[in-house]
Parts: structure tokens; sequence; C-alpha cells
């Protein structure tokens, strides 16, 4: 037989395997095993940490947006407000700065940049009333709206004196003052028609009434207007002729009407009144008219502090009319200073039981009841009996 040749005899198994660096376990557990897990690892680092920052950054940017939001809309109290004056030579940059320090908004920055992206503001010089704290738009709206065209009301009382008035001011119509009210009420430049030469007060000669004051109006302004009304309504009352028939001057009957004011609270008791003064001034007996007494002192003065004050208001101590009027008099007691009640006509109930022959007219009056009505008489007698009924009625002080 052949002997079969070793070269061609077939090999084991493991020789026909043919060898591949895959079959290294030790090469597989490096190339592959340790590999894969290091790369995803990575890519997992990576994610984390751009969805870190993509969180941090919106949460900043919400936490920017809530902080913007505050700056804009702030909270706090909105119910007080400020007064503030916006000067020719003011800019965006020292309004928001003076706002901040007054505490309207809480960054002067943010303002510029509201102001800025909501097309600006064109200041108009004047004053301006400001809520601190408001919303941004809020403020931005009032301070782009020029003061001639913001008004306030403010109501001045039949029978209020220039101090009240001035003080009425400042409460009503701020930045407005007390001082400034009563400074420009006594400047030469203000003067009435209706005021005598040499006086320097304007005492009586402002109108009382509802006023429309715009934001740009300066106390002088206000006056003067008042000035202008009371001229207006004395022409309406014809009180040049009015006075002239009485044979007083025109401020003399604003002087009266000042009395009357004071004195009446009923329009029946205008007139009345109105003729107790000139009858008495006529028969050159003292006006003792209590208001005058009371003219220039705190609320709350008693008759018994000031019955013997030396003053030129003291219609007790002192003849005629006083020296200025004591208040600011309304229409209808300017119309029953022109036109006092009539005399007394024989059968009025005042005159009977007179002595023939004696005069029949008004000379007195006093308080007859709470509500302020007064009860008149023709003589001493009679007056006397009054007041003592209004003492015994608690109406006297």
């Amino acid at each position: 037989m052949r002997r079969a040749d070793p070269l061609l005899e077939p090999k084991s198994e493991s020789d026909r395997w043919t060898h591949d660096e895959w079959d290294d376990v030790d090469y597989v557990d490096a190339a592959v095993v340790d590999r894969t897990p290091g790369r995803r690892r990575l890519l997992k680092w990576f994610i984390f940490t751009m969805g870190a920052f993509a969180i941090v950054g919106l949460l900043t940017a919400g936490a920017v947006g809530w902080w913007y939001i505050r700056q804009v809309n702030p909270t706090g109290d909105q119910t007080q407000t400020v007064n503030f004056t916006v000067n020719a030579t003011d800019t965006i940059d020292s309004v928001s700065t003076r706002l901040q320090e007054l505490g309207v908004i809480t960054n002067a920055r943010v303002f510029r940049y509201y102001v800025k992206s909501k097309g600006g503001i064109v200041f108009t010089p004047g004053y301006y009333e400001l809520h601190p704290r408001d919303h941004m738009g809020n403020l931005m709206r009032v301070l782009n709206t020029p003061p001639a065209a913001t008004y306030k009301r403010i109501t001045f009382p039949e029978g209020f004196t220039l101090a009240q008035m001035a003080t009425r001011v400042q409460r009503d119509l701020p930045p407005m003052t007390q001082a400034g009210f009563l400074t420009a009420a006594g400047s030469p430049e203000l003067r009435s028609s209706l005021q005598p030469e040499g006086s320097t007060s304007l005492e009586g000669l402002l109108f009382p009434d509802t006023y429309q004051v715009a934001g740009n109006e300066s106390e002088a302004q206000v006056v003067q207007r008042m000035i202008n009304l009371m001229e207006r309504v004395g022409r309406q009352e014809d009180i040049d002729q009015g006075a002239l028939d009485l044979g007083y001057t025109p401020y003399q009957v604003l002087i009266v009407a000042s009395m009357i004011e004071r004195e009446a609270k009923f329009d029946d008791d205008r007139a009345k009144i109105a003729r107790v003064i000139y009858n008495r001034l006529a028969l050159g007996m003292d006006l003792q008219v209590d208001a005058t007494l009371f003219y220039g002192t705190a609320s709350g003065t008693k008759f018994s502090d000031v019955r013997y004050v030396d003053s030129p208001y003291n219609t007790y101590m002192h003849p005629g009319l006083p020296p200025t009027p004591i208040a600011n008099p309304g229409r209808a007691s300017i119309e029953a200073a022109l036109h006092p009640a009539g005399p007394l006509s024989v059968g009025d109930p005042l005159c009977v039981g007179l002595p023939a022959g004696s005069p029949c007219e008004l000379l007195f009056y006093v308080l007859s009841d709470a509500d302020g009505h007064h009860v008149f008489a023709a003589t001493a007698a009679q007056h006397d009996a009054n007041v003592q009924a209004a003492r015994d009625a608690g109406l006297l002080g």
C-alpha cells in the first residue's frame, strides 16, 4: 500500500482554525468591553452638563424676568401721592434719578429702559402728582400729560378768611402752599378794582366759589382768578350804583357783606342784619357785631376772651365799620348788603307801645334757636328780653 503523505493528511480541528485577533479574550475585554462603556459615560456627562446649563439658564432668565417685572410694577402702598416738579432743563436721566431718590420708582436704569422701549417722554415743565411705586406705565402717562391739561377742584366756602383759604389751598392744591397763597394775596401787584387806595389787604375781595385749577397754575394766578370773579359778581350786582344809593363805597358795602356772612346762617336774616348795621351806623351807635371780635383769632376762642381786647376790629369799643372785611362774602350776603330790609311799618308788632314820635327801627338782634336763626328788636328793652331768653336756652356763651 501506498503510504499517505503526511503533508496531505488532514490537520486537527485546532490546527485548521485560523487565528483571529478577536479570539483573544484579553484583547476583546480591552478593546470592546472597556471602550464602549467609556464612550457612553462621556456622552452622558455631556448631556447632563448641557441640561444643567439649560436649566440654570432658564432659571436665570426667569429670575431676571421676574426682577424686571417687579421693577416695572413694584408692590407697595399706592394711595399716597408725591408732588413732583419737572424743570425746563430736565432730561430722562435727571428725572429718573430724582424719581428714585423720592421713592417713586425702585430703579432709575430700568425706568429709562422702559421709557425708551415705550416711545419716550416729552417733558413739559410744571407740577405733577405721582403715586409712589405705581406701574411705570402709569407714571409715564402722567409725565407725558402737560400740566395745563390736568385739573384739580377746590371749593372755598362763603365766609372763609384769607387765612382759611390759604389752609385750604395747601390741603387741596399741592404743591401750592399756605405761605405761597398768603404771599400772593399780599403782593402789591395783585389788586382789585374794588380795593380803596392805600389798602394792602385783599380780605373780602376774593370770591368764594368752586374753582378748576390747572396743574401749571401758581398761587398768584389762583388769587387773580378769585379777584376777577369778585369784580364780575360786583358788576352783576351793580355794586357801584348800589353803594352810591346807600351812601357808602363799594368797599364799605363789602365790609358790611362780610359781617352779614359771618353772622347769618339763613337767607331770611341777611337783609334784616344789613338793616340793623346801617341803622346803627346812621345813629352813630357802636355796631357791637360779635363776629368782628373773632377776626384773626384762633378757632375755639371764647367771646369772654375777646370782648375787651382793644383791637380795631372790636366793634364794641370802636365806632363805625372795621378797617377791612372780616371774611370773603358770597353773593347772597352782597345782595343783602346792597338791599337791606325796609323800615318797620307803624303797625309792626315791634313798634307797638312805643312813645308817640319815637322812631321804630331795627337796631338789635340775637340768636333765637340752636339752628342759628335770629330774633330782632327795635328797643333796648325788647333786646334785653330776647337776650335773656337766649341765655335761658343756653344759646349764648
